[in-house]
Parts: structure tokens; sequence; C-alpha cells
């Protein structure tokens, strides 16, 4: 092929859709283009496609800045954060078209039990969440499995059920809809094909921590390795290897959220995927990482900017012995447990259950002085809220 072309060729703005790149050229320059990728271009991943043959990533293409990672290593108080979480729990529900409802979820993350089907569902993801956030939990076949069972299986009908002892299905499932149609890999090749994901889970990579969570969270829907449940476990495995490899603010953002607003990018990036190995024979799986980039890890950058100068101002505040050990492990408690919600002093003072109303009212007042807190009146009641 002409170097010129070649290059041309390398930086289109379409050279992740091939189909198009065939329009735009020809099936024979996309061929050669493509072989040419595979001689010297694409980064080799440790993870096969469905013929055994290695799926890839272009790695110039996937440039992820810095800002997310710091945002996501920022430490925190708690496990997670209760108003990220309750997000999580209906956003990742929301992408299966499985009806929940706010009120129900905040109900459950209070610690009430669950009434009925639909909050026994919610309880299940909240279930994930809890045991995900201990990172004293490995990620191992046997631990996927105990998430399965905690988070997806304990609510599914018979026949979505593994069979006893077996951690993956045991026969064949198919996903057809308007945005994706996927085949999983024949279910006799799910033992040998998880082990290999869960040893490059757990070994050292040279990949970027947030771009391999990617690469995760794509292969285990790929997978497809249960009857039901698939999506739902792959964006809380994408979370618990974050939170494995030493990311604490990744509990307290919804990447679901952030999923569930931009779902029909989100399904076409694993489509595209699909689309273009039909044409080059090759997994690449840099559509997905750049549909993540750009949807997900760029939007918490921004949607985190904020929270981070006000995080920076209660710092330098503690530093400065402006604030007590009480009013320390209260603020915390406000970040996790109502983020940008509204909350009153009664609230507070119940919710958090270790501080005399006194101290919760000397609290709120003090750090609506220091800027950390806003107000808002309704009538002779007054709310609070962290003020960003």
């Amino acid at each position: 092929m002409d170097a010129a072309l070649y290059l041309k060729m390398l930086s289109d703005e379409s050279v992740t859709n091939l189909k198009k790149m065939q329009y735009k050229y020809s099936p024979e320059d996309v061929t050669e283009f493509v072989q040419l990728l595979k001689d010297s271009v694409y980064t080799i991943l440790p993870l096969p496609d469905f013929k055994g043959n290695p799926c890839v990533y272009l790695k110039p293409l996937v440039q992820l800045k810095s800002a997310p990672a710091k945002m996501l290593l920022m430490p925190q108080s708690g496990s997670y954060g209760k108003e990220a979480m309750e997000e999580e729990v209906y956003a990742t529900l929301a992408i299966e078209s499985i009806d929940s409802s706010r009120e129900s979820i905040r109900k459950i993350f209070k610690g009430y039990a669950p009434n009925g089907y639909g909050e026994d569902r919610v309880y299940s993801i909240k279930r994930g969440l809890d045991f995900i956030s201990e990172k004293s939990n490995l990620i191992t076949e046997e631990n996927i499995y105990r998430l399965y069972e905690i988070a997806i299986a304990d609510f599914l009908e018979e026949e979505s059920r593994l069979l006893p002892g077996q951690f993956y299905r045991h026969d064949s499932v198919y996903i057809v809809g308007t945005e994706v149609e996927h085949a999983g890999l024949d279910h006799a090749l799910l033992p040998e094909y998880m082990k290999k994901l869960v040893a490059f889970i757990q070994e050292d990579t040279d990949m970027d921590d947030l771009q391999k969570a990617a690469v995760i969270h794509f292969y285990f829907a790929y997978l497809h390795p249960y009857f039901n449940g698939n999506g739902r476990m792959a964006r809380l495995l994408h979370q618990w290897y974050l939170v494995q490899k030493g990311y604490p603010s990744a509990m307290f953002v919804s990447f679901s959220y952030h999923i569930n607003q931009t779902r029909k990018k989100y399904y076409q990036a694993y489509k595209l995927i699909e689309d273009n190995a039909k044409i080059s024979g090759v997994i690449d799986v840099t559509p997905f990482l750049i549909y993540f980039t750009e949807n997900i890890y760029n939007h918490i950058e921004k949607e985190n900017v904020q929270k981070t100068n006000q995080i920076t101002r209660f710092q330098d505040a503690l530093k400065d012995g402006k604030i007590t050990e009480k009013e320390k492990d209260l603020w915390n408690f406000v970040l996790s447990a109502y983020g940008q919600q509204e909350f009153s002093t009664k609230q507070l003072e119940k919710d958090f259950g270790n501080a005399a109303y006194a101290t919760i009212r000397s609290f709120v007042l003090k750090f609506k002085e220091m800027g950390l807190l806003t107000s808002m009146a309704y009538g002779n009641r007054v709310k609070y809220k962290i003020k960003m």
C-alpha cells in the first residue's frame, strides 16, 4: 500500500468503522490496511476471540487524560458513596430495562428489608456492591461466582439458573435486539476462557488501569458466561477491578448513570466491534475503549472538578485545625450519604446516629459559614446540601 494512502486511512475519523472505510476507499484498500495494522500497529491482548485468535486494540487512538485517574484515586471515607451507589443500582437496572423505584432503592440502602420482587432485585445489586467494595474479596473465579450468586442468581427464574456446582451456563445463549446481535461463547469453552480473563485481571500489565477495566467489562459481556445478568455483572466487575487496583473513588461515582445516559452509544460500541470483525476477522476492542473514555471517564472528570475544589477547601480547614474530629466524621457522612441531596438537621441527627442535635446544628451552621454547605428555606423548614 502507498504510504500516503496508509497514513490517510490511519488518521481518518472513521478508522474504527471498517464498513464506512470501505465506502470511502475500497474493500481491497481496507483489507490491505487491516493487514498492516495486524503486522505492526495493533496491541495484542492475552484474551482470545471465539476462534482462538487474540483480541487487539489500537493504542494510539485511546489516549486517556490523567485527570479521571487522579479523581478516582482521591481518598474517601467509607466503602462507597451512598448517593452514587443508589444511582448505580437504579441505572444498572434501567440499562437492562428492569423497572425500579428510587424510593425503594433509598429504603434498601437505609437498611430496610426488601418487600416484593422489585425490591429483592434492588437488594441483590446492593449486596453485590457491598461485596466488591470489600478489598479483601479478590477477583477469582470462585469470587466471581459468589458475586453472581449474591447479585443476580437468587432472583432468576429456574430456566436461567446455573446447574449445581457449575460456575457458568450449560447451554447456548443468544442476544438479539434492536442494538445488539450476539451469540455468547460456546458453553464448553467458558471455563478455559474465564480462566484466561481472571489471569489477565490478576497479572500486572503495562496497560492503563482505567483502559484495562473497560477491556474487562467488554470481554466479560462478549463471553456472556450466564443466561441472564451478564451486563450487570460486567459493570460490577469493572468497578470491582478498580477497587482492587486501589482507586477509592471508584465506588463514589456511578459509571452506570453515564452509561444509561448514553445507552445507545454503549450498545453501538459492542455492535461496531462485531461488525468490524466480520470484515477484518479481528476482535478490535478500540470502539469500546473510545466509548468509555469519551462518554464515561471524561464526564466523571468534568462532574467532579467542583467537588474536588470543595474537598480541597475542607482539607485545608482540617489542616488549619478549624474542624473537630466529630465535624470531620459528620462531613464525611454527609458526602457519602447525601451527595447532592438535600437534608435537614433532624434527618442528619437520625441517620448519623452518634451526635446530639446541638452538635448537628452547630456543624451545619459552621460549614455553611465556611462555604461548604448551602441552605434552602421551605416555609419554616430549612434544608441543607453540599455547596458546589
